[in-house]
């Protein structure tokens, strides 16, 4: 499982005091990139073979300014071309959940612009970080 801190900022609050629900989708694709960081795929635009198919968050409870919050990424699902991330976001402080997300990551070529099976290496690097995180496969 992969984990990731960030500070509410001021910019992503309302005018009701907390974080706008825009901000987590954010806070989720700071939380993927880091994930594929660690999985040895870096951003890089020439080299790129993800593509986003799906996003998905449940606000649970709310965010505040200034508040510490933990991006918790796991790997729930790994198919022929995609793969599937469940996110958590937490307080830091607290370990309450401020809510949940979901990914669903497609594995693509740009050259030809199509859906590509999951390349082994990648798939064999998937499945030993779900089996550390505790996912299913």
């Amino acid at each position: 499982m992969e984990q990731r801190e960030v500070t509410v900022r001021f910019c992503e609050t309302d005018a009701l005091g907390h974080v706008n629900n825009t901000s987590y989708f954010i806070y989720l694709e700071e939380a993927r990139i880091h994930f594929f960081s660690s999985m040895g795929y870096p951003m890089d635009v020439k080299r790129w073979n993800f593509i986003l198919a799906s996003t998905k968050c449940d606000f649970t409870n709310q965010g505040y300014f200034n508040q510490v919050l933990t991006i918790t990424t796991s790997i729930s699902r790994i198919g022929t071309k995609s793969f599937e991330l469940e996110h958590q976001i937490l307080c830091a402080q607290t370990g309450n959940q401020i809510a949940k997300g979901n990914a669903v990551i497609v594995y693509f070529d740009f050259e030809k612009q199509t859906s590509a099976a999951i390349p082994e290496v990648l798939k064999s690097k998937l499945e030993v970080h779900a089996a550390q995180g505790g996912a299913a496969i």
